[in-house]
């Protein structure tokens, strides 16, 4: 990669999981008959949902982690929080029109497998009761494979499971103990074996470059593992460092966190070694063997982005549950308290614990298609004019200097990202980021794009 791009384009950019991005959302606390209104009339133009599920519990404190947890070893909170998670379904599924069809399921968190494999059962037997569920379904969860038993393994096989995405970050004992998780590469082989000798069809594996005193030798000592066990997907993320979000992430020094062209170098260094295994490049950090659902997708123009990452199908509604979950309507986004107490009283009072949303403008939703179709296929087009606004045309002004720079090609009605332009997909969506023009942010908000 060219230094002078890398320089040019490593700027603070969201990744696009949704647009407009969160930061930018402009209903706080929204109606609840309003947000289930929406929630109804999305199942009813498509049946099959999407549903995920977030379990926020850890036994520990993994400091590089953005994610939204609560730490403790305290497994009587399990019962308490499953029963609040079932309230919350009661509500949706009370607004759903007919026996909706749930193609997609995923338990993240924190640590799904922090919950005891009983626990999950009565949780997903008492969902499952009230759905269809359809031929090959798509239900994936994240393990921990400290924590991941093959009781675990089994439980969400019984329930239809046959993904599971497993937590390795990478296989060095050191820099593992430098960010406080604790896993062993044993328990990495023994949670794989384990889960493919049940039948679990695809396997992934969380790896993150950027690491603190994370090198090239530590990610080509990881290809040589990912050689042996062959993981059908790698999830290979850049480590984001946001410490004014997570405090968390200030447990080392910023010196030594690799940056610009050092960092750049370790996602190029996996890059080189995961294509020369076989695997193909998928979006934005991510990577797939070609019989794997996320290549497949890719090929037939399927592919799709949300809040859960990469997916190989789409629905237009997609429900969250727990504290901090986001829904999609497509049309609208809502988000749950963040906190689980904040949740939990919402729920015992009877109400839907929304904590904040954004209902999506005209405009709002055709930029939205354009920075997905630029995240899964590279490329966007529009209908001349009815398409054509002032939100477009500033899209494509924008884009000049990153045509210049042979990062993208702008023909009549559409832009294609070129191959150097794939390294900066954030900067090239940010073009289209009318929401985030009109209000650039005065603080920090979003992590670095490249």
């Amino acid at each position: 990669m060219s230094p002078v791009l890398l320089s040019k384009y490593d700027v603070a950019a969201p990744r696009y999981t949704s647009y407009p991005t969160v930061p930018y959302w402009t209903a706080e606390q929204p109606d609840a008959e309003v947000w289930l209104a929406r929630v109804a009339r999305a199942c009813e133009v498509d049946r099959e949902i999407s549903l995920y599920i977030h379990l926020p519990f850890c036994e520990s404190l993994c400091t590089y982690c953005g994610c939204n947890k609560h730490i403790t070893k305290n497994h009587a909170v399990e019962m308490p929080y499953i029963e609040a998670v079932l309230k919350e379904w009661k509500m949706y599924r009370a607004a759903l029109p007919g026996t909706p069809i749930l193609r997609e399921l995923h338990l993240g968190g924190g640590t799904p497998t922090f919950f005891y494999p009983d626990h999950l059962r009565r949780l997903l037997e008492n969902i499952l009761e009230d759905v269809k569920i359809p031929l090959g379904p798509q239900y994936s969860f994240e393990a921990h494979p400290n924590s991941t038993s093959k009781a675990h393994l089994q439980t969400l096989y019984d329930l239809n499971f046959r993904r599971v995405s497993i937590g390795v970050q990478d296989f060095d004992d050191e820099l593992m103990r430098l960010v406080n998780r604790h896993q062993s590469v044993e328990e990495v082989i023994r949670c794989t074996e384990e889960a493919r000798s049940i039948g679990y069809h695809s396997v992934n594996y969380d790896l993150i470059f950027g690491l603190p005193r994370q090198t090239p030798a530590h990610i080509l000592r990881d290809a040589g593992y990912l050689e042996t066990l062959r993981p059908d997907r790698i999830a290979f993320y850049s480590y984001a460092h946001v410490p004014w979000l997570k405090r968390s992430q200030t447990a080392y020094s910023e010196e030594d966190l690799p940056a610009g062209a050092a960092k750049r170098l370790l996602y190029e260094t996996g890059r080189e070694r995961f294509e020369a295994m076989g695997y193909r490049e998928i979006g934005m950090d991510h990577f797939a063997l070609p019989t794997d659902a996320l290549s497949i997708a890719l090929d037939h123009g399927s592919l799709h982005r949300n809040f859960m990452g990469y997916t190989s199908m789409r629905t237009r509604l997609m429900i969250g549950l727990g504290a901090s979950a986001i829904g999609d309507t497509w049309d609208a986004f809502a988000q749950n308290e963040k906190t689980i107490a904040g949740y939990q009283l919402a729920l015992d009072a009877g109400r839907l614990p929304l904590f904040r949303g954004h209902f999506l403008s005209t405009q709002d939703m055709r930029l939205r298609r354009h920075i997905l179709r630029l995240m899964t296929t590279y490329h966007t087009d529009w209908f001349w004019p009815e398409e054509q606004d002032d939100s477009l045309a500033a899209a494509l002004e924008r884009l000049e200097p990153l045509a210049d720079d042979g990062l993208v090609e702008i023909a009549p009605f559409r832009v294609r990202v070129t191959e150097t332009g794939r390294p900066f997909l954030r900067n090239i969506c940010m073009a289209f980021d009318a929401q985030f023009w009109a209000r650039q942010p005065e603080g920090r908000l979003f992590s670095q794009a490249v």
